[in-house]
């Protein structure tokens, strides 16, 4: 169950926006909700429409003179970039301009296995090969010992980055960064593909033409990929490099459109959930050399080859994603404490490190709570990768924790570490210790949507007139809205029952609803049903009608009431965590074995998501009170709970048992008693 927010812009500026940007009142509630006020802000924000001048950006003219003498020079060039979509696209189009423009140059890029920017045995070799200047892109700004390195062996090192620096710059002809201290570029957003496409306009003299016209594409798939703010001068790149890869001739993008399936027109979800994942995949299951050398080609049909290898990467990846989820599951099933605790801390045996952060990802979304997954090889090194989400930092968590720890880094909502021999407990132990001294009430998972919606403003010139807004992505989220009090006529199963289609009724409005991925067995509601809604609004153009679609993001009933559910599973957890509550809490907690009774009658024989089931007796019985009879059934070994789907079932068993011997209830009645 996730928490819903739904902001309330102000009337006033929602009117002074459409009068003032010419839109629509929904267009205007959602840039409202945004955050903007004036028409001059959504113009600085949203309505770019070119790139800023490279050479503002500190060092860029230095390291276009350089690189230039270097290829006037017959210098050797080696272009050093990264194992990720960023990285690999960064490569490709520094090695690509170069080659063009006649320089001596070789490209290299780290396997996962080296880590992540320059690494001392990756410089060795190119040093072997002959190499005069190392260029970066997308890494170096914190190499400051490998850079030394690079100029004991006589070599020079221009460094290109968009990562956050460090104390200290490292040694370079130039340090051309946004996020340098002494940059005054205004735009900071820029990826490492981004940069390197203003670099290939620096070296045109800053004439964006050609770098546009030929790697826009690859700069916008980097963009998307690499969850950079979609504001600014990336709206530009974005909406320009969509345009080219949906009128593209380049083999590797036409090759990954015939494997992802795409028909349509590209859009920011195309590329961040079908096309970017597989050349990830390349970095994670293959070799990163994989992806650029598709790019590279120029043969369609050698690259179609290459896409299907590496769709085979991609497949590769998910598999290894769901066999290391249905490993965490099956360890919390048989340890469901782990997901009480404040922090979710899971350590596994030779989990594929390339994709533990997705796996952090997708169970922080699951479960609602920061996450750490880590895992430990067959020498005994433990890695793991970290996400959170509100005010979590998990950079802060990580150095409160730092004691226990080889080495990390990150950010505010994810990061990576390596957890010292020996000190897995006590990095468990400290990360639950940071977040019961920070964070008293730990943030909620939250749904945030734009506005309430009421019936009048679903029709299509207003979801035709939010279109103003695209390209969604980061810093520019796609307009999510919360629709109260829908009447639903009728559940309809889709593609063998994965799917679910709802029609509904919003004040003698009749709309069609879809669920992906959500079963109509697995919904809280039904026919007959007030339920309420979080949804994303499209158009639906078939056979020459036009219709709208509302995409449920999230659904409940109607009468739920999000504040005592979230206020009765905190009791719940702080409870089975040993934590100290108030004397008056511990008696209205305690079911009594009618109420348990009726609960587990209630569990039918195909089972029940928990949720489902306590909508049954809600709000009869608290939340609270509801986990601790659950608890107890579950203690008593009468029921199971999957930690997959939540789902409960009764288990068959002759053994007739005693409610209140159950651990939870005994330990509840003895902090009654006393």
């Amino acid at each position: 169950m996730k928490n819903w927010v739904a902001d309330n812009p102000d009337s006033d500026i929602i009117k002074h926006l459409m009068q003032s940007c010419c839109v629509t009142s929904l267009t205007a509630t959602v840039l409202a909700s945004k955050g903007f006020r004036t028409a001059d802000e959504v113009r600085e924000s949203l309505e770019i429409s070119e790139l800023s001048d490279p050479f503002i950006i500190k060092d860029m003219q230095k390291a276009v003179d350089i690189i230039n003498s270097a290829i006037d020079n017959g210098e050797k060039i080696c272009v050093y970039g990264d194992y990720d979509c960023d990285g690999i696209m960064s490569t490709v189009i520094m090695y690509s301009y170069l080659q063009e423009v006649g320089a001596d140059v070789i490209y290299y890029i780290p396997e996962r296995s080296e880590g992540y920017g320059l690494n001392m045995k990756a410089i060795e070799s190119i040093h072997a090969e002959g190499v005069n200047i190392i260029l970066t892109v997308d890494n170096g700004i914190t190499a400051v010992d490998e850079a030394e390195y690079i100029y004991s062996l006589g070599m020079k090192l221009i460094i290109t980055d968009h990562h956050q620096q460090g104390e200290t710059l490292p040694r370079a002809e130039a340090v051309v960064d946004p996020h340098r201290h002494d940059c005054e570029s205004k735009f900071k957003h820029m990826c490492g593909a981004g940069l390197a496409l203003k670099l290939v306009a620096g070296l045109d003299g800053g004439n964006y033409t050609i770098a546009l016209e030929q790697f826009a594409d690859l700069a916008t798939l980097a963009t998307v990929a690499d969850v950079v703010s979609l504001t600014g001068e990336n709206r530009f790149l974005v909406s320009y490099g969509m345009r080219l890869i949906d009128n593209t001739d380049r083999p590797a993008l036409m090759a990954l459109k015939e494997v992802c399936k795409i028909k349509k027109s590209v859009d920011t979800d195309s590329i961040g959930f079908r096309i970017a994942p597989r050349i990830n995949a390349t970095g994670r299951f293959g070799s990163p050399k994989q992806a650029v050398n598709l790019f590279l080609c120029e043969d369609y049909e050698k690259a179609l080859a290459i896409s299907q290898e590496i769709e085979e990467l991609n497949e590769k990846r998910r598999r290894e994603e769901n066999v290391i989820i249905n490993d965490i599951y099956n360890i919390i099933d048989t340890n469901p404490d782990i997901v009480r605790e404040r922090v979710i801390f899971i350590c596994g045996k030779n989990w594929h490190h390339g994709v533990i952060g997705i796996v952090a990802s997708r169970i922080e979304e699951h479960f609602g709570k920061p996450c750490f997954i880590a895992s430990e090889t067959e020498d005994g090194e433990i890695r793991g990768s970290a996400r959170a989400f509100g005010e979590f930092s998990v950079f802060n968590a990580l150095t409160y924790a730092s004691e226990a720890l080889e080495k990390f880094g990150g950010h505010q909502s994810a990061g990576g570490f390596t957890i010292k021999s020996g000190m897995k407990e006590d990095f468990k132990n400290l990360l639950e210790k940071y977040a019961v001294e920070n964070h008293k009430k730990m943030p909620l998972f939250t749904v945030r949507a734009d506005a309430v919606l009421t019936s009048d403003m679903i029709n299509i010139k207003n979801i035709n007139d939010l279109n103003l807004l695209e390209p969604y992505g980061e810093g520019n989220e796609k307009p999510c809205f919360i629709i109260q009090n829908a009447y639903i006529n009728e559940v309809i199963p889709l593609s063998d029952g994965k799917y679910s289609k709802l029609r509904i009724e919003i004040d003698k409005y009749r709309f069609e609803a879809l669920a992906f991925f959500i079963s109509p067995d697995s919904l809280m509601v039904k026919s007959g049903d007030l339920c309420d809604m979080v949804v994303k609004l499209t158009i639906n153009e078939f056979n020459g009608n036009t219709s709208i679609n509302l995409i449920i993001q999230d659904i409940r009933p109607h009468s739920f009431q999000q504040n005592k559910y979230f206020s009765g599973r905190d009791i719940f957890e702080s409870f089975t965590r040993g934590e100290e509550l108030p004397d008056n809490y511990y008696p209205a907690m305690l079911p009594n074995r009618n109420e348990a009774v009726m609960i587990y009658k209630a569990i039918s024989g195909a089972g029940i998501s928990s949720d489902k089931l306590y909508m049954k007796f809600c709000p009869k019985i608290n939340y609270c009170k509801f986990s601790i009879a659950i608890e107890a059934l579950r203690q008593l070994g009468i029921i199971t709970i999957s930690s997959c789907d939540s789902v409960i079932r009764r288990t068959v068993t002759d053994k007739k048992s005693d409610f209140y011997s159950a651990p939870v209830i005994s330990a509840l009645m003895e902090k009654i008693s006393r």
